[in-house]
């Protein structure tokens, strides 16, 4: 997959592309299926499925605070990859960027590679005010020459799952329906370190990420994709027990250095 950090990062092509603008935040079951959706009418296009999202959440400039980090910046490049998507841009979400309109952001794309279209939920919109609605970039595109697909939302037991949903059940220390949202197990990644003078290994994050309440849990550990090859070999065991106390992680049968991933199973 190609990854480019900004619009003008993005490799000039004359290959069309189909495109969905999200925040990706957990690549939860709701983000697989419109994904699903995009290689598709991408590939009915003959385009290239990208994804436009953001290098962290929008909600820190909207709103001054933004959610625990669900899925880490580099897991959710990989889980992109893994769904289809051939391209992923991944822009600095700013000021600047807020004030964007959506025509100049469509344009910006335009510049680099033809865009055939956009996928877009009812209640998706981006751009200064939100003002791209499915209906303003429906209205854009006929002027344009591009498509917009407007797909429902994903529901599981009659409800669209969301992000919020997702650190909702988290934060309740129902890891069970978390996993159900995601399709997965909650992982997160941090930087593990041995503690001085204590059992085990601590783990810290760069940026907050969703943890269930103070507790003991039962966990599987291993290398995080991206950590360099070294002192992490050997790791991958599952049933040992990770501490979560405030939103600190520890490993207290673990001694390890290094980038690790932990998924948070269940309350032990």
């Amino acid at each position: 997959m190609e990854t480019a950090r900004g619009l003008e990062g993005l490799e000039a092509s004359d290959a069309p592309v189909f495109v969905v603008v999200g925040v990706f935040d957990g690549l939860h079951l709701g983000h697989a299926y419109l994904l699903d959706h995009l290689v598709r009418e991408a590939a009915a296009r003959g385009a290239r499925p990208l994804v436009i999202t953001f290098d962290h959440h929008p909600d820190e400039i909207l709103t001054g605070s933004a959610p625990p980090l669900l899925c880490d910046p580099a897991e959710r490049l990989e889980l992109l990859a893994a769904a289809g998507v051939a391209s992923t841009v991944v822009v600095h979400f700013d000021q600047a960027l807020r004030e964007t309109t959506y025509e100049a952001f469509v344009a910006g794309i335009a510049a680099r590679v033809p865009v055939a279209g956009f996928l877009m939920t009812p209640d998706a919109a981006f751009g200064y005010r939100r003002a791209g609605t499915p209906d303003a970039l429906a209205a854009l595109g006929r002027e344009h020459g591009f498509d917009v697909v407007v797909v429902p939302p994903f529901e599981l037991d009659g409800t669209p799952v969301r992000s919020s949903e997702v650190r909702e059940a988290i934060a309740a220390g129902d890891l069970d329906r978390a996993a159900r949202l995601l399709g997965r197990p909650h992982g997160v990644v941090g930087e593990a370190a041995e503690r001085p003078g204590a059992p085990g290994s601590r783990v810290s994050f760069q940026l907050p990420v969703a943890l269930p309440p103070e507790g003991e849990y039962r966990t599987r550990v291993a290398a995080a994709t991206d950590a360099p090859r070294g002192g992490l070999a050997g790791m991958g065991r599952d049933g040992r027990t990770a501490v979560v106390a405030g939103r600190e992680l520890f490993l207290p049968d673990d001694r390890v250095a290094g980038r690790v991933r932990v998924e948070l199973l269940a309350a032990s």
